[in-house]
């Protein structure tokens, strides 16, 4: 087995509305190895979405912590969070987030340019990854010529165009229909694998949930339950 990429800690999130306290996240402790697959599993409001944000260091915990890659992200500065969520973290969102005035192309090549990397290299990398995601004629398309299913491989090919060792995903597949939702999983999952990366996806669906090699079951902010589905940590396929 490989080694802990993400390591939970005693995590802690409170948020306080007007007089009312509401506890998103209880105790949570939650260890993640390189190269795993896992799913957080949940009902709307379960707290599945705030542990993935808290993970990421997009929110911070009200108690607790969260190590990656050995550091402390909770302990960072925003400007060197900043730089190792750019480093280090990809993210595939439900909405896709691309941006509207680009091709498909330039929103894959986006996170590279921050990276210092030269345009023949970004492009060259896209083209690859829009290939890969069957999407090598519609290099040229915007969002807007898209469907949406097409929207969320540009997504993914985005998230995996710096090569992060983790991939944040939260509910990816929402806005898509069940034949794009399993061609979709299918990508991510095989990518994620060839790469050996650590993919971890938000869910309500217990069919996505068969993809991963663990499932977390999300309750009122606990963990309710982990179950292993497959031996594949860290293995290359």
């Amino acid at each position: 087995m490989e080694s802990s990429i993400i390591e939970v800690a005693n995590l802690r999130k409170v948020y306080r509305i007007g007089s009312e306290k509401v506890i998103a996240l209880n105790s949570i402790h939650l260890t993640i190895q390189k190269g795993e697959f896992v799913c957080l599993l949940g009902t709307s409001g379960s707290g599945k979405s705030t542990l993935l944000n808290m993970m990421a260091g997009l929110e911070k915990p009200t108690k607790g912590t969260v190590r990656i890659l050995g550091e402390s992200i909770n302990a960072m500065s925003e400007k060197k969070l900043a730089k190792f969520r750019q480093d280090y973290l990809g993210f595939i969102f439900q909405s896709y987030n691309l941006l509207p005035a680009l091709n498909a192309l330039e929103n894959v090549s986006l996170p590279l340019t921050f990276k210092g990397i030269s345009k023949q290299v970004r492009e060259k990398r896209a083209a690859k990854l829009l290939d890969a995601v069957g999407l090598t004629s519609h290099i040229k398309h915007k969002p807007s010529q898209m469907s949406g299913g097409q929207q969320q491989r540009v997504g993914i090919a985005r998230a995996f165009a710096a090569n992060p060792e983790i991939i944040f995903a939260d509910e990816p597949t929402g806005n898509l229909d069940s034949k794009t939702t399993q061609e979709v999983m299918e990508l991510m999952t095989t990518l994620a694998r060839k790469r050996n990366q650590t993919l971890i996806i938000v869910t309500h669906d217990r069919e996505i949930a068969k993809f991963a090699d663990r499932v977390v079951r999300i309750l009122d902010g606990n963990i309710d339950g982990i179950t292993l589905q497959k031996e594949t940590i860290g293995v290359v396929e």
